[in-house]
């Protein structure tokens, strides 16, 4: 059990050792230290889907990625992390608001390192994970569909609703018009991958934030059978944002929006289907940020559990989702995490 006092590390590798030395090396340049750390991490989709991630932002500049590209230039991990780079700029651009038509070539830039990835290495998930990163671009509905190598083979498919029950099936029960077979092909490789079903649920944040409130249901209900998904945690991202919109414009207090019966039984849901279903030893692989997420919403909330999940946490915790609370309540995120974890964890006995 962490004590109450125990310090914050806010670090990108969290506790995953092995991330630091790669990340360091890649800030001043090098890249064989991330090359050497993917290549030992292999087809653990989960573990090179977040990997990856963590250095593409992690590396700063393109130049480092670029160069083991030219060293390297049929490396599918090579290939992968330059498509996952050039991904990141492109999203950069659009978040600074630069001009529509340099995001866009900036976005095709970066779709064209993802077809290069799959190509390379058709079993990996993550460049169609960055295929649907992409679709939060202002390509417009028709557009998407320029994201998917495959997309003359199943034109059909584009522009329509995903079906409730099934993928392969047309689509009775609607959620919304998008990127589906984006998801689809990240799913099939890589079943409930976590990344994948995030930026599907950003894709929908964008249309609508309830929007991403039932894609986020629909996803996690899918995750029943298999009990340990990290897609039970879904709702609880989805609850963030919405609160974020629903109490910065007044429309709700804190303490009515967490308490409420929906929100109880999806951080219950998430409690026992994902922590508490995996085991203790493996706990170390599971996601930080989700890890915050679940404290927080079961704090919040008055659900039990917290102890525990706070406990895995150790010192690592995440901005996320404590700013979003903290900065609508004018707090400081780090005083709020402390506040909470306090609330639960009892302080350290100090023995003279």
């Amino acid at each position: 059990m962490p004590a109450a006092d125990m310090p914050l590390i806010v670090d990108l590798a969290g506790r995953d050792d092995e991330l630091r030395a790669p990340l360091d090396d890649l800030r001043l340049g090098r890249w064989s230290a991330a090359r050497d750390l993917l290549r030992r991490t292999g087809p653990d989709w989960e573990l090179r889907t977040s990997r990856s991630l963590v250095l593409s932002v992690g590396a700063g500049s393109l130049g480092a990625i670029k160069a083991w590209l030219s060293e390297e230039p049929f490396s599918a991990d090579a290939l992968m992390m330059w498509a996952r780079v050039l991904t990141r700029e492109a999203l950069r651009a659009m978040d600074e608001g630069r001009d529509r038509d340099l995001v866009l070539q900036a976005g095709a830039f970066a779709r064209d390192a993802c077809f290069g990835a799959v190509g390379r290495w058709p079993e990996d998930p993550v460049p169609w994970v960055d295929l649907l990163r992409l679709a939060k671009l202002p390509v417009g509905r028709g557009g998407l569909r320029l994201l998917d190598p495959y997309f003359i083979q199943r034109l059909q498919l584009w522009g329509q609703s995903i079906e409730m029950n099934r993928w392969d099936e047309a689509p009775e029960k609607a959620l919304f018009p998008g990127p589906w077979p984006l998801l689809h092909e990240a799913d099939r490789r890589h079943p409930g991958s976590r990344e994948a079903y995030h930026r599907m649920r950003e894709y929908a944040e964008l249309r609508a934030p309830w929007l991403a409130v039932d894609f986020a249901r629909w996803a996690s209900g899918g995750a029943l059978e298999d009990s340990a998904s990290a897609l039970h945690m879904l709702p609880l991202h989805a609850f963030v944002t919405e609160y974020q919109r629903r109490h910065g414009s007044g429309e709700i207090g804190a303490l009515s929006f967490w308490t409420s019966d929906q929100i109880r039984h999806y951080a219950r849901r998430a409690r026992f289907g994902w922590f508490e279903s995996t085991p203790p030893k493996q706990r170390s692989r599971l996601s930080l940020l989700d890890l915050n997420y679940l404290a927080f919403t079961l704090v919040a909330s008055g659900e039990d559990g917290a102890a525990a999940v706070f406990n895995e946490i150790g010192p690592y915790a995440t901005s996320a989702p404590w700013e979003t609370f903290s900065t609508s309540l004018r707090r400081d995120w780090h005083s709020e995490f402390l506040r909470m974890r306090a609330s639960v964890v009892r302080p350290r006995v100090r023995h003279r």
